[in-house]
């Protein structure tokens, strides 16, 4: 767009005279962040702690992104973003556990990315949105329907890296179907199960905001 004020300025200094108009250059904007977490019973394990991530990245001021939303599935979606908010992390999971009735349930991943998709992503995935998707892969639903459901959110994202418990393991194979429908859809596959692996997805997300600090999450995550 053309400046109007830094065009005039240089006008008057030239005595009037107008010439080729100077133009704004673009602001970066910065992407939301969001997080769809896997609460079910094959995730018990797991959960807590990438919730306690997700707080320490939602709770870091100018950590590059605009915002962070986050959300839990089992057998449905559960909107947490308010409760991540809270400052202190033992509070804003006990309201995220209170809010989600299905913690250490059964999965539907494809139903829950078709809630996702419906009610929720021309909201949040504005600005070009970094999606995490958090689950181990092990769905009892239609695998064709998940597959679906990924390629849409794909779709409307930056980025969907998934997120990926298992990965631990060196026979990790995309044998169980959720897993082989889910793992085309994805631009990345990342490992999630300890303390050094979200380090590393610290850095990857400070990659991924633009910002050039790598958030360092090791203290924030370390079990009490």
């Amino acid at each position: 767009r053309i400046d109007r004020a830094r065009t005039l300025r240089r006008a008057l200094r030239r005595g009037g005279e107008l010439s080729a108009p100077v133009r704004e250059r673009p602001r970066p904007r910065a992407p939301n962040l969001v997080v769809l977490c896997d609460i079910s019973g094959s995730m018990t394990a797991y959960s807590r702690m990438l919730l306690h991530f997700v707080h320490a990245v939602a709770s870091r001021r100018g950590a590059g992104w605009a915002r962070v939303h986050a959300f839990t599935f089992g057998t449905r979606l559960t909107n947490i973003t308010r409760h991540m908010a809270a400052r202190d992390v033992d509070e804003a999971l006990a309201a995220a556990g209170a809010e989600a009735q299905d913690w250490q349930g059964g999965t539907r991943i494809g139903d829950s990315l078709r809630a996702f998709n419906r009610d929720w992503s021309r909201r949040v995935l504005g600005q070009g949105a970094v999606v995490l998707l958090v689950t181990d892969g092990l769905d009892r639903g239609d695998p064709m329907q998940l597959a679906a459901e990924a390629e849409r959110l794909r779709l409307s994202a930056r980025r969907l890296i998934w997120l990926n418990p298992l990965l631990r393991f060196d026979g990790f194979a995309p044998r169980a179907r959720g897993v082989a429908a889910l793992l085309p859809q994805v631009d990345a596959l990342c490992s999630a199960h300890d303390v050094a692996s979200l380090d590393d997805l610290g850095d990857r997300l400070s990659r991924a905001s633009g910002d050039g600090e790598k958030t360092r999450l090791i203290n924030i995550l370390k079990p009490r």
